[in-house]
């Protein structure tokens, strides 16, 4: 799955764990680790994400 490979690249980058990924930005501590566990997330919720991913790379490895 292309967006657990980009979540997992941003975690190692900004050094954030993935309950606190889930829950800065769904809401959802568990989300991180329910994708890991099969979870399939409906379209808004992986723009969300993406929207989430490319804001966070054009700032740089700096910010969480």
């Amino acid at each position: 799955m292309r967006l657990l490979r980009r979540i997992e690249d941003h975690l190692r980058i900004h050094r954030v764990s993935p309950a606190r990924f889930g829950r800065e930005v769904l809401g959802d501590p568990r989300f991180v680790f329910d994708l890991h566990n099969g979870r399939r997330p409906r379209e808004a919720t992986i723009a969300r994400v993406d929207a989430y991913l490319d804001a966070a790379a054009e700032q740089g490895p700096g910010t969480p």
